[in-house]
């Protein structure tokens, strides 16, 4: 006969297998923490900024089927139970979409967008380094590109 200890491996490896396990430790945690979280608080008032920032976040657990996380995102932050609008976030954040990227979150626009911008500077820097004088650079292939600080709402 099988010991208890067994079975807990047993059981255990069935539901990692199945991807249960992560699921059910998500929503144990997510409970816990809506159980532990005072409804009577009263949360911060969330910046705009912030309140868009969430909302890009939200909307991106949302579609990667992390909606534990995003039940612990609503409660912690004290967001709307309704998410806003995406053509509002959209629009605020002056994303232009395309049939593609209609189906995804905003986020990955916003990536793609800040990629596409950083390639466009990268080039820009490989040209002026390739009209630069042999001596002054011997390796211009390990040059990175310089971050870009996003301020405000130049996004």
């Amino acid at each position: 006969m099988a010991s208890s200890h067994d079975l807990k491996e047993v059981l255990k490896e069935i539901l990692e297998n199945r991807g249960s396990l992560a699921e059910i430790k998500a929503r144990l945690r997510a409970e816990v923490f809506t159980a532990l979280d005072e409804p009577a608080e009263l949360k911060p008032t969330l910046s705009s900024d912030n309140l868009l920032i969430f909302e890009l976040i939200r909307e991106f657990l949302e579609y990667n089927r992390c909606k534990y996380s995003a039940s612990v995102l609503v409660s912690e932050i004290g967001l709307p139970k309704v998410p806003l609008d995406r053509d509002f976030v959209r629009h605020e954040l002056n994303i232009v979409e395309d049939a593609p990227s209609k189906t995804v979150p905003l986020l990955y626009s916003l990536v793609s967008s800040y990629k596409d911008s950083n390639m466009d500077r990268w080039n820009k820097i490989q040209g002026n380094l390739t009209k630069t004088t042999a001596g002054d650079i011997k390796d211009d292939e390990n040059c990175e590109s310089t971050p870009v600080i996003v301020h405000g709402k130049k996004l």
